[in-house]
């Protein structure tokens, strides 16, 4: 059976998350019904990571197996005409070897989170961005974001939910920028926890109105305590941006 990676933008406040749930429709199961409408048959697709509802996608990635063989072009597009009405696109679909993973063959992932400082409701925006009504410390903000690079417990940062069985992660880049009053938070790192992303900017944001300083960051992490961070950021201004594979 051949395998196909496909790449997939979607907006998440319309979903439940990436995975099924009992309740609610989630992006999985909408590209699956769509696979299993255009092949008859079901299809059960892996995704290369999960993103919660109200999280955005530009880059997720996942893979399937079906009986027929496409080109790719004629899939992307045939994916798209049956996901017209969702908030969802199929950017590109390639054939990969039947050894490819979405999940476990990638060796990173990137991650996203904009902030917006305006006194004016958001517009455009809305749902796409978290909102604060005040200018944030830029530098006080990037000092601190210099302290999650490299190998870490991040205990301090992950969900009292979360499943993964270790909290030690290696960050390959905590960078942050900012234009016109919107501040673009990067991460990168070949995994992260549930929620990690969310709590790492809830603490920047913090450290940006001055009620934490960027030399808090090592003692939250030493701390391994969940309550000595700061608050968990809205999903709304979170995009899963990139998954890198070896090339």
């Amino acid at each position: 059976m051949p395998r196909y990676k496909i790449t997939i933008e979607y907006d998440g406040a319309y979903y439940v998350g990436w995975q099924r749930q009992p309740r609610g429709l989630s992006v999985q199961q909408a590209i699956e019904d769509a696979l299993t409408a255009l092949h008859l048959h079901p299809v059960e697709i892996v995704g290369a990571g999960r993103t919660d509802s109200g999280v955005h996608a530009c880059g997720q990635v996942a893979h399937f197996d079906v009986e027929r063989k496409w080109s790719c072009f004629h899939l992307t597009q045939a994916l798209n005409s049956f996901l017209r009405d969702q908030r969802i696109a199929i950017i590109k679909t390639e054939e990969v070897s039947p050894d490819f993973h979405a999940r476990f063959s990638a060796i990173a992932r990137r991650y996203e989170y904009h902030i917006i400082s305006r006194r004016a409701p958001l517009v455009l925006e809305l749902g796409r961005a978290w909102q604060v009504y005040k200018p944030l410390d830029l530098e006080a903000m990037q000092k601190g974001a210099a302290h999650f690079l490299g190998f870490h417990d991040f205990s301090a940062f992950r969900d009292s939910q979360c499943q993964s069985q270790s909290a030690e992660k290696t960050m390959e880049i905590a960078d942050l920028q900012e234009i016109r009053g919107r501040y673009i938070f990067t991460f990168k790192a070949r995994s992260f926890l549930h929620h990690q992303v969310r709590n790492m900017v809830g603490t920047l944001k913090l450290i940006g109105e001055g009620r934490f300083v960027p030399d808090d960051i090592p003692r939250m992490l030493e701390s391994k305590d969940r309550k000595q961070a700061g608050p968990t950021a809205p999903p709304d201004g979170l995009y899963f941006m990139e998954v890198i594979y070896p090339t």
